[in-house]
C-alpha cells in the first residue's frame, strides 16, 4: 500500500523510468518471468495472443495513477510476463 501511494506522488516521466527497470521477477515457487509488455488497450489483447502462443503467461494489472490518458479513459493497464524456459548446452529448451 505504500509503495502506491508513493507512486501518487511521482511524475509520469519518474513512473516511466521505474518501470524500464522492471525486467524480471521470480515468483513465490521460483520460477523465472521476463516481462514483455507493458500498456492496454487493442495493443495488449494483441501481444497477449502472441505471447500465449509462446508459452505460458501471466497478466498483472498496474495501478494506471499518474498515466493520464489511462485515468481519463479507465482503460486498464498491465504487464505480460512470459515464463523463462530452462535452456540446455546450445540454448534450446
Amino acid at each position: 500500500m505504500a509503495a502506491e501511494e508513493n507512486n501518487q506522488d511521482k511524475t509520469i516521466r519518474e513512473r516511466m523510468a521505474e518501470e524500464e527497470k522492471v525486467r524480471e521477477r521470480v515468483d513465490a515457487q521460483g520460477v523465472k518471468w521476463k516481462k514483455v509488455y507493458f500498456g492496454g488497450g487493442e495493443h495488449f489483447e494483441n501481444w497477449l495472443a502472441q505471447c500465449r502462443e509462446l508459452g505460458e503467461v501471466e497478466v498483472e494489472e498496474v495501478n494506471p495513477k499518474g498515466y493520464k490518458c489511462f485515468e481519463e479513459t479507465g482503460e486498464k493497464l498491465y504487464r505480460i510476463w512470459l515464463r523463462v524456459k530452462e535452456t540446455y548446452g546450445n540454448g534450446l529448451s
